[in-house]
């Protein structure tokens, strides 16, 4: 089994030495050779790094067979982005073990496979959350009269004058005339305009 070596710190301050001394024990006492080491040195909220790159083309090129890390956080912050990367893994066949937490994703290993399970579940629930926080943020957005989506380059500062202006000589009906009023926008943005002074 070819092993590699996965290791990352936040900032410059810190050393990657104890995680790559700690794997590479772990390596050599289960008889691994480590065919090639991968090191970053950046926030793992940070999904594109430079080393973890390397390492993502090192495996399409099926140049090892399991991913040494100390703790599964080190690929990542977001338990999302990590999950995908573990299948990604996955699916060429190559495991990843977090040597101080006891994970490993083998197929040979039960109990890896239930962890891949849970982690799934998780991710999931991580990006239910997610989702759910940002309708309830649109939502307040909305009823603070706020105009979502990409802003109009041509729409006047004073819009809501004269969108109240327009809905008190027309009575809300001619959404063309609002729309020369706003400076030329596109009818969509006229109809958020008049739907945001509405609510």
């Amino acid at each position: 089994m070819k092993a590699v070596i996965y290791t990352r710190i936040s900032t410059s301050g810190q050393t990657v030495e104890p995680q790559r001394m700690e794997l590479a024990a772990f390596a050599a006492s289960r008889s691994m050779p480590i065919v090639a080491e991968f090191s970053d040195v950046i926030s793992g909220t940070k999904f594109t790094r430079d080393g973890l790159n390397a390492l993502i083309a090192a495996a399409m090129r099926r140049e090892f067979d399991t991913v040494l890390i100390i703790k599964i956080d080190r690929l990542g912050r977001s338990l999302a982005n990590v999950l995908n990367l573990i299948e990604t893994f996955d699916k060429l066949g190559i495991a990843v073990i977090a040597t101080s937490q006891g994970i490993d994703t083998s197929k040979s290993n039960p109990a890896g496979r239930l962890t891949l399970g849970i982690l799934s579940c998780c991710a999931e629930f991580e990006r239910d959350l997610i989702s759910e926080r940002t309708r309830a943020g649109l939502a307040v957005a909305r009823a603070n009269g706020k105009i979502l989506g990409k802003p109009s380059k041509v729409l006047v500062p004073d819009w809501r004058e004269k969108v109240a202006a327009w809905q008190k000589e027309t009575g809300g009906f001619g959404l063309r005339d609002l729309r020369k009023r706003l400076g030329g926008v596109c009818l969509a943005t006229a109809a958020k305009c008049r739907d945001a002074i509405a609510a």
